[in-house]
């Protein structure tokens, strides 16, 4: 094959397809010039003056390389992977790093299988990260646990290129031997980290076990110190956590080295609304970074690091994925080419095969029975109680307190006060467990809503100021096989079914969008005041993120990683 490229290049024979005239964006000088590209095998074999039998013009175009998402999780867009790719694709994505850690804490190395298997074939490249934490710690309660055994036959296979995101960095710390049995098979390396907040000799300890990269920085210092000791910065943009403005700095002053653009969760409306990776490169640029410094943190740089040979740049010998677009301001590809093949034109994805969603991954959400009963918080005639408080736009919260309203023996909701209750209950087993506590910042007035997207064991999560509404919820989702339910006066007045382990849709992106907007608005109607709810009510269980958590098993202070009473004396 490669002497096959040789004589193409030479132009003793004639290539596959020939993209001429266009503006090529190099990301390894930053320069744009005028040239063709010549492409054979699904390779790009030459960049200069070439000619064939079969020609696309794309005189007064912009070829840059296609984009790649160097840590996400396809469950965060509540669609099924061949939908994830449909939509990413027309927006300029063709390759994908995921950590599956969603689908395992719900089935299991069953969940990493079902990527494996439902991306086999896309013109998506999907690349799997094994899940290092499931669970993510051991205050959460998961329907599967994965072990080091569990590791070693997915490890070797195709597309399976590392360990995701080390979460419990307590334990890694602390030299945890299960933990060191898992990071030990990849020869400790390649390994994402997870270190929100760590820093001096902690930080030191983390990084002399392995890890590599942190997409978990919300600060500049944070971000400057991880660099300085050579992690690769790995810069998000969420749907709801975004760090690209305050992090930006850190590439003008020190250079691209060590950095990329991802992801990490973007929910189906941000990727229809705003885009994926393009939106990302947009607005990099649009904060003053050179186009060609922000396209190379969405490509080359995210190959590079994750090793993805002959992939993130238009030059001999690297894979044709290329974006054909009409500007540099926009980002908005007319067509994208994946391994030499067009798989967009005019914007719009063209039709691919997708794999049937097997039974398997559906009807996981058994909870035991539950009454209004159950959301009652007992008083216990402590002074004031531990409440978690929201951050907006962050998935830490802050440790806050507060002096309950009380009657006949229970600490009461006081939507008055923005307080809310907040319950984690055990879906997995039916055990029946429920985590109960008090969080700050929705602004709800009435009702409650409640979800099976609750990273990262994925019980079910409900907050609410009425117990009726939040038992409501509860038997909706129970019923539905999982997702998401919006309760007001004792019944369900909104519902988004997520069939595929009670985290994603078999519909289309455009119809989860409209019934997600819809819960939406009645939310807003019962005063809740944040853009994108749901996704705060995703990480409320999530016990390695600072400060405090609730997981069924109770609160969680994450700084002291114990378990916490609710009432302070």
């Amino acid at each position: 094959m490669r002497r096959r490229w040789v004589a193409v290049a030479r132009g003793d024979e004639p290539p596959d397809l020939v993209l001429a005239g266009g503006m090529v964006l190099s990301v390894f000088s930053g320069e744009v010039f005028r040239a063709d590209v010549a492409v054979a095998d699904g390779h790009v074999v030459g960049v200069g003056e070439y000619d064939g039998p079969v020609k696309r013009d794309v005189s007064n175009r912009y070829l840059v390389p296609g984009f790649i998402d160097g840590h996400c999780h396809i469950e965060s867009s509540k669609l099924d992977v061949g939908e994830f790719a449909r939509c990413v694709l027309q927006r300029g994505t063709t390759s994908v790093v995921v950590d599956p850690h969603e689908l395992a804490n719900v089935l299991g190395t069953a969940g990493v299988e079902y990527v494996l298997r439902a991306s086999n074939g896309l013109p998506l490249g999907v690349y799997v990260m094994m899940p290092s934490c499931v669970p993510a710690s051991a205050f959460e309660s998961p329907a599967e646990t994965l072990t080091a055994g569990d590791f070693a036959e997915l490890l070797g296979r195709r597309r399976v290129i590392g360990i995701a995101e080390m979460m419990n960095y307590p334990a890694v710390i602390a030299g945890d031997p299960a933990v060191f049995d898992k990071l030990a098979l990849t020869g400790f390396s390649r390994i994402d980290g997870h270190a929100p907040a760590l820093s001096g000799r902690a930080l030191n300890a983390y990084l002399a076990a392995g890890p590599t990269s942190d997409h978990e920085c919300t600060t500049l210092e944070e971000a400057r110190e991880k660099l300085r000791l050579g992690m690769w910065i790995m810069i998000r943009e969420a749907s709801m956590i975004r760090n690209l403005e305050a992090l930006l700095p850190l590439v003008q002053q020190h250079g691209t080295d060590n950095c990329m653009f991802v992801t990490d969760d973007r929910e189906a409306g941000t990727l229809l609304g705003e885009g994926h990776m393009n939106s990302i490169v947009r607005k990099a640029t649009a904060l003053g970074l050179s186009v060609a410094d922000a396209v190379k943190l969405a490509s080359l740089n995210v190959a590079r690091y994750h090793g993805l040979e002959g992939r993130g740049a238009i030059a001999p010998g690297y894979w044709a994925d290329i974006l054909v677009l009409p500007d540099l301001v926009r980002f908005e590809p007319e067509a994208v080419l994946r391994e030499g093949r067009v798989v967009v034109e005019a914007g719009e994805c063209l039709p691919f095969d997708r794999h049937p969603v097997p039974d398997t991954v559906r009807h996981t959400v058994r909870t035991a029975p539950l009454e209004s009963s159950s959301f009652v918080v007992g008083d216990r005639g402590d002074t004031c109680i531990r409440v978690l408080d929201l951050v907006p736009d962050q998935v830490l919260t802050r440790a806050g307190t507060a002096q309950p309203a009380r009657a006949g023996g229970r600490l009461l909701a006081d939507p008055e006060r923005d307080l809310a209750k907040l319950a984690v209950v055990e879906r997995h087993h039916s055990t029946g467990r429920v985590g109960l506590g008090f969080v700050r910042g929705f602004g709800l007035k009435q009702g409650a809503f409640a979800s099976t997207v609750a990273h990262d064991a994925h019980n079910l999560v409900v907050v609410g100021v009425s117990d009726d509404d939040m038992a409501a919820c509860v038997g909706a989702l129970s019923s539905a096989g999982g997702g998401l339910a919006v309760a007001r006066d004792g019944r369900v007045v909104g519902l988004l079914p997520l069939e595929i382990a009670g985290l994603m849709s078999t519909a289309p992106a455009e119809e989860v969008v409209n019934q997600l907007e819809k819960l939406e608005r009645a939310l807003r109607d019962m005063g809740v005041t944040l853009e994108t709810p749901f996704m705060y009510l995703s990480f409320l269980a999530l016990s390695v993120i600072p400060e405090l958590r609730l997981t069924d098993q109770g609160l969680v202070d994450v700084q002291r990683f114990e378990i916490v009473p609710l009432g302070i004396s």
